[in-house]
């Protein structure tokens, strides 16, 4: 007979808080998939442009309760901490991507939180 061990992976360790940052779009009706997939594109390549970024999620509304205000795509950005947000939201490549994104949303919600510990 063998004899089981049981497993401690994760069980130790809490882990570590964020700061989750929210951005909800709602986009203009006439902007055309091409100029949806520009701001995407755009939003997405960020984490690889602003090292404050620990974690990103991006994905579009599916849910069925009808609550979404018009709300079409949502993307989630994760920060160590307050520091870290506010440098990103300073930062070149986001400046530049808030200039591209304005003029095609209809519009905008943003929240924060950290994240339970």
């Amino acid at each position: 007979m063998v004899a089981m061990r049981a497993s401690t992976v994760g069980a130790a360790e809490k882990p570590e808080r964020v700061l989750r940052h929210i951005v909800l779009y709602k986009f203009k009706d006439d902007l055309s998939p091409e100029q949806l997939q520009e701001v995407i594109a755009a939003f997405s390549a960020l984490p690889k442009k602003i090292d404050t970024i620990v974690g990103f999620e991006r994905g579009t509304n599916i849910s069925k309760e009808g609550k979404s205000e018009g709300l079409t795509h949502s993307f989630v950005v994760s920060f160590r901490d307050e520091k870290g947000r506010d440098a990103y939201l300073e930062h070149p490549a986001h400046l530049e991507y808030v200039k591209l994104a304005r003029d095609r949303r209809e519009k905008v919600v943003v929240f924060d939180y950290w994240s339970a510990d």
